[in-house]
């Protein structure tokens, strides 16, 4: 929930050092506890102050900022889910109780449905210690082998392991599942747990192999892609910058979307498209690739288009062979196809987006 603004505060933190935060530590400090961070960070950067100073300074730094902190996409969803069927549940945290606290009073929902908070100053060892998830079943009263953490980083998964847990991890930093093999199953964002795996009462709002959202909004000029849509997949996409939608982009994870695309001089028309990294190709940059499900005569490269998405079909994904990668999209047209012609996404045609012409998104 809250990686992407300790970034930002490290950030402003190394300058008065004369240094500068490259997120090349990122993955040494997710999940580990406040002073294991502040030992890494000092080291690393060669910081000339101690490790309490550390914390005390980054952390009444990143307080200031709680209040802009999102949570994960699918988080509500989920803890919604839980909280109305009457399932327990617990928060287990490297972080202290008192900035759990903290960073939960800006959740709406959230402080009622934990019935049980642990912070690593509650127990002797943190994570990869099973102590904070042991600790937690037994204020649950729930037998740690009938508990089923959720966990996004590796430690955690370590940690939920070694307490006889069952875990699901949902990994925090792009393209690194393959250090989770530990988690008993490793998903892309919690948009797709599927609780009934884990005898957990089921989402009851999926429609037609959709998951509906608020619509948002990506506009700007089309621009020249990877060159492999239409000639290595026979899909012409019509690529946008990701340039100025970073805040976007970290709210929806990597993906299947659909929605409606309208193009500054040519109408609107249906859409799927995905955002990520592209598994199969294995992308070194994170890209939005929508496929506009109309046939055009030409290209319009620089032509303003403008992006409705109302909903969500699935992770990202690799596949064993060009051929079923390329039957999963035309696949996945199908889906958004049948979808788009349901009122509920419908509706979404006339979106007055649509049919402006500035680049900015909303």
């Amino acid at each position: 929930m809250t990686d992407g603004m300790f970034s930002e505060v490290l950030k402003t933190f190394l300058v008065k050092y004369g240094k500068e935060w490259d997120g090349r530590e990122k993955h040494k400090i997710v999940g580990k506890t406040p002073l294991e961070e502040a030992a890494i960070i000092v080291e690393d950067y060669g910081l000339p102050c101690a490790k309490h100073e550390f914390v005390n300074e980054v952390y009444s730094m990143f307080s200031d900022h709680l209040c802009k902190v999102k949570a994960l996409p699918g988080a509500n969803r989920l803890i919604k889910h839980l909280s109305c069927h009457g399932v327990p549940m617990a928060l287990a945290s490297n972080s202290h109780r008192a900035t759990i606290e903290s960073k939960i009073s800006y959740q709406h929902g959230w402080k009622e449905s934990f019935s049980v908070i642990v912070g690593s100053d509650e127990v002797r060892t943190g994570k990869p210690s099973p102590d904070i998830f042991l600790e937690a079943a037994k204020r649950l009263n729930m037998e740690p082998s009938s508990s089923l953490v959720i966990e996004d980083s590796v430690i955690g998964v370590v940690a939920g392991k070694a307490a006889g847990m069952e875990v699901v991890a949902v990994p925090s930093l792009p393209k690194q599942t393959h250090r989770y093999i530990a988690a008993d199953e490793v998903i892309n964002s919690l948009l797709d747990l599927r609780p009934e795996k884990w005898g957990l009462p089921p989402f009851q709002d999926w429609i037609e192999g959709t998951l509906p959202s608020e619509p948002w909004y990506i506009g700007g000029p089309v621009v020249k892609g990877l060159g492999r849509g239409s000639k290595v997949l026979g899909i012409p996409t019509a690529n946008l910058s990701t340039e100025g939608y970073s805040d976007v982009l970290s709210e929806h994870p990597s993906g299947v979307y659909f929605g409606w695309a309208g193009l500054s001089t040519r109408g609107v028309y249906k859409m799927v498209m995905s955002i990520g990294w592209n598994p199969y190709f294995d992308n070194a940059e994170k890209t939005i690739e929508p496929w506009l499900l109309h046939e055009f005569d030409e290209d319009f490269y620089d032509e303003e288009l403008h992006l409705v998405i109302v909903g969500y079909i699935r992770p990202e994904a690799n596949f064993p062979s060009l051929e079923t990668l390329i039957a999963k999209i035309h696949e996945d047209r199908k889906v958004a196809e049948r979808a788009l012609d349901l009122p509920l996404y419908s509706k979404y045609r006339d979106d007055p987006y649509l049919k402006i012409t500035s680049s900015k998104g909303q």
